[in-house]
């Protein structure tokens, strides 16, 4: 059809029109960025005049505050930078705490001293010293979470966790090695504290230790607590319990026996020991915040109140010791050289930690069977839902492991609309399973003679008592298997975890005689964690997880639940009609096993109420590991004890 006259020369004139508003543009201001100079002295190996000392009163519990003193030497006088600790090992971020910081004040021989924090380096604070001066005095206070909206709660009335870099500031211009510092701490009366620090000296309630480097102490957090009890584990490890009452420091002796069993695996696996001693921390509390954090020589970690108490109930958390234990190895002796920095200004990359979490995750399972931490069947059922999961994963398709990696500074650890779209920190689990598959390669390829184990020994052994750190990159990997067994790693490695798209991965689940299959009751691991939570993962049939209170939540990218317009927060109110239980829901999806009828749900969110009918016909289903022919177990040669018996 021609067009009208006036219609052809309107659109003549638009692009004309377009030129000559961009053209009108250069009449207006157009300013040009201003470059600040790099004003943080970077980090040099070089000795730090003097030794920094530490003073920290923790007696305030009832606030939570703790008050922190330090005498820092200067080399000369003019503008000292002084900062808080920014990127964290273990935590793989910038986390460092520095919201929590007031009341920074500097002086010089009593007399207070000018400082401005630098406006793009909110962690850094620089102090006008004046010239002659020798050392300043920095007082500040750490006003610690007193509630879980705040932070991680690390003081309640029972027992706290000192962490050095939320209570300390450090000179910029040296590798913290070279900085030395030497800590004091007032616990409330009391109260008995314990870290893998040395030379101390107790005086009431005042805790002394002989000067070490700051990137040791930072590395040597301190529990302590009202009720505490210590247990010898051999091999200089010490395990330090704190808990909210004393009732639940009742360990009976078959109990401490486990993680004794624990440590000497550990050590039979590695062969030598990165540390002079090692103290776990281990809080039983229901107020402390959750942890689980590697050190050199130490660890800290929290658990149920009830750890001891119903030891038969609380297997599914047992391998949080295992996993952190490893680490002393795998994390903190051998480290990926990325993710070693000489001080915590300096960021910190993580594309090996599938090999720094990933192959701790492996070997948290397999330490944990092998001493009987937990048995077979809970390994099992975690590397089943581990698998499952991913094999429903549909984010796989276009995020590999490795990108995962990065995925503490991208999201911060906090809650996603659609993880399974997004993904998680998924370089844990599916990490700790494609470990599982180079063993299993190993094991069946040499009939046994070779295993992962080689490799651990090999490559995370090295010199005993050496707590220093050797760094590595990919191909040093790639090096050391090859050694324990020739075989085209760098393909196995970059297919599975640096490209995405990849099959499910099962590939050592199948090599060890096994195959994944579905049921309609829960596998171990999964019933035990929904029997904690009091809720309801129904991710491979309605495609969501339940809350104890009937809130959906773990949506799976284009499952039952997301095809119905189910997101996270959206409660459950009614299932055929009758108010929401866990036992109609479940017999509401049996029904619906018969092709026809749907799950019909009443759900509320925002306090909008509507039907739902959820077109899933699959029954109930969870994952489990079933044995597939008559040949050898696999998974009993893995889970087989080392130690000596």
């Amino acid at each position: 059809m021609k067009k009208a006259p006036f219609v052809a020369a309107a659109l003549l004139a638009a692009p004309l029109a377009l030129v000559s508003a961009t053209y009108a543009q250069d009449a207006n201001s157009r300013p040009q960025p201003v470059v600040p100079p790099h004003s943080v002295p970077l980090p040099a190996d070089k000795p730090y005049p003097g030794t920094m000392a530490l003073k920290v009163d923790a007696t305030d519990v009832a606030r939570g505050i703790f008050h922190v003193r330090q005498t820092i030497s200067v080399a000369k006088g003019g503008k000292l930078t002084l900062l808080y600790p920014k990127w964290l090992p273990g935590k793989h971020a910038p986390r460092g705490a520095i919201a929590e910081l007031a009341g920074f004040r500097p002086s010089a021989g009593g007399k207070p001293l000018v400082w401005t924090r630098q406006p793009t380096d909110v962690y850094a604070f620089d102090v006008d010293v004046p010239e002659g001066v020798k050392s300043i005095d920095v007082a500040f206070d750490f006003l610690s979470p007193t509630r879980t909206s705040e932070g991680r709660v690390v003081v309640t009335p029972a027992m706290m966790n000192l962490q050095w870099e939320q209570v300390s500031l450090y000179p910029a211009g040296y590798f913290t090695r070279d900085i030395p510092v030497q800590l004091d701490v007032t616990l409330p009366e009391g109260w008995t504290g314990a870290a893998a620090l040395d030379g101390l000296k107790v005086s009431g309630n005042r805790y002394s230790y002989a000067p070490t480097t700051y990137e040791t102490l930072v590395d040597s957090p301190m529990f302590a607590g009202r009720y505490f009890r210590k247990w010898d584990l051999g091999h200089n490890v010490t395990l330090n319990v704190v808990a909210d009452e004393a009732q639940y420091l009742e360990a009976k002796p078959d109990q401490i026996a486990t993680h004794a069993a624990l440590v000497g695996e550990a050590v039979s696996l590695f062969g030598t020991r990165h540390f002079d001693r090692y103290e776990f921390l281990l809080a039983l509390t229901d107020e402390l915040g959750g942890i689980g954090l590697e050190h050199h020589r130490s660890s800290e970690n929290s658990s149920k109140i009830d750890y001891f108490t119903k030891w038969g109930d609380g297997e599914v958390l047992r391998g949080l010791l295992p996993h952190e234990f490893t680490h002393s190895w795998n994390g903190k002796y051998r480290r990926p050289a990325k993710l070693w920095t000489p001080d915590y200004r300096t960021p910190m990359q993580g594309n090996l930690l599938w090999v720094y979490e990933g192959q701790t995750s492996f070997w948290d399972i397999v330490l944990a069977a092998r001493s009987g931490m937990q048995s077979k069947d809970m390994a099992l059922a975690q590397w089943a839902t581990s698998a499952a999961g991913y094999a429903a994963m549909p984010g796989r398709s276009w995020r590999s492991v490795e990108d995962t990696t990065l995925d503490p500074v991208i999201a911060a650890r906090k809650p996603k609309p659609f993880p399974s779209w997004s993904r998680n920190e998924d370089y844990y689990s599916e990490g700790s399973l494609v470990w599982l598959d180079a063993d299993m390669l190993i094991r069946t390829a040499t009939n046994n003679k070779k295993s992962l184990d080689d490799f651990a020994r090999s490559f995370f052994g090295g010199r005993e008592g050496d707590w220093g750190e050797v760094t590595y990159e990919f191909d040093d990997v790639v090096r050391a298997l090859n050694a324990v067994h020739p075989y085209d790693w760098a393909t196995f490695l970059r297919q599975r975890l640096q490209t995405p798209g990849q099959p499910a991965p099962v590939g050592g689940i199948e090599r060890a005689g096994y195959r994944l299959v579905w049921r309609d009751t829960p596998n171990a691991y999964d019933k035990a964690r929904m029997a904690m939570s009091k809720g309801y993962d129904l991710t491979h049939s309605l495609g969501m997880t339940i809350d104890k209170d009937g809130v959906a939540g773990g949506i799976l990218w284009d499952g039952p639940a997301f095809r119905a317009d189910i997101v996270n927060g959206t409660k459950i109110v009614a299932v055929d009609g009758v108010a929401y239980s866990k036992d109609r829901l479940e017999a509401a999806i049996k029904a619906a096993a018969d092709g026809k009828t749907p799950v019909r749900l009443l759900v509320e969110r925002g306090g909008r109420y509507r039907d739902v009918a959820i077109d899933y016909h699959g029954g109930l289903r969870w994952p489990w590991l079933e044995r597939t022919g008559t040949g050898p177990d696999w998974f009993d040669r893995l889970f087989a004890a080392k130690r000596a018996l």
